[in-house]
C-alpha cells in the first residue's frame, strides 16, 4: 500500500489546493506507485497515459475533493476507474494488440540494488499473476492489496455492492492460489527466492 501520510496529509491537501506544487507531487509521491500497478493490471501498456490522466483530473478537481486521507485515496482510484473504462470502450472500438505487462515502478535507487532487483523481480510475478485473473477479480484484488482501499471504499470505485466485492476478491484470492499452486508443480523453483 506504500506509506502513509497520517497527520501530514490534511496539510499537503490544503497546501495543493492552494497550487503548492510541492505539496501536489508529495500527494502524488504517495499514490502514484500503486495507482500505476493496478493500471498496469487492468490496462497493461496504457497504465502511464491513464494514470497521467488520472493526475491531470485531481489537478483539476482538486478543490471539489472533501475528505480525509483514506477518502482521497479512493477518490484518486475512482478517476483511475473512469479513465480506465473510458479507455477501455474507445479500445473496443478500435482495433486492438495485447500489451504484456510492464513493471512500473518510479522510485529512485535503493541502498541494496540486489534486494530491490529481486523485490522487482517478485513485483513482476505477482503482475503477471494477477493480469491472469478475470478482470473484475484482478481489479477487486489490485485495489484492496495495492491502493489498500478498504472493501466500502473498494464497493464505491467500482459502482458494486460491498458484499460483491467481498466475493471477487475472495474469488480472486482463490484464483491466484490455485494459479500459484499449478506454477510451483511445474516449476518447483517458481516463486523461491533465495538470497
Amino acid at each position: 500500500m506504500g506509506r502513509v501520510l497520517g497527520e501530514d496529509f490534511a496539510p499537503l491537501l490544503v497546501a495543493a489546493r492552494d497550487g503548492d506544487e510541492v505539496s501536489f507531487a508529495a500527494l502524488w509521491r504517495e499514490l502514484q506507485p500503486s495507482l500505476l500497478r493496478y493500471l498496469t493490471v487492468a490496462a497493461g501498456g496504457a497504465a502511464e497515459d491513464l494514470a497521467s490522466e488520472t493526475w491531470l483530473r485531481v489537478a483539476r478537481s482538486l478543490g471539489s475533493f472533501d475528505g480525509d486521507e483514506h477518502g482521497f485515496r479512493g477518490w484518486v482510484f475512482t478517476i483511475a476507474r473512469h479513465r480506465l473504462l473510458d479507455w477501455r470502450r474507445r479500445e473496443g472500438r478500435a482495433r486492438t494488440v495485447p500489451r504484456p505487462v510492464e513493471a512500473l515502478d518510479g522510485r529512485g535507487g535503493a541502498d541494496d540494488p540486489a534486494a530491490e532487483a529481486m523485490n522487482r523481480l517478485s513485483t513482476d510475478a505477482a503482475l503477471r499473476l494477477l493480469a491472469r485473473l478475470p478482470a473484475d477479480q484482478a481489479e477487486v484484488v489490485m485495489l484492496r492489496a495495492v491502493a489498500g482501499l478498504d472493501v466500502p471504499h473498494v464497493a464505491r470505485v467500482l459502482g458494486k455492492r460491498p458484499g460483491t466485492v467481498r466475493v471477487l476478491a475472495h474469488r480472486g484470492l482463490r484464483r491466484l492460489a490455485e494459479l500459484l499452486a499449478v506454477d510451483a508443480s511445474e516449476d518447483p523453483s517458481a516463486g523461491v527466492v533465495t538470497p
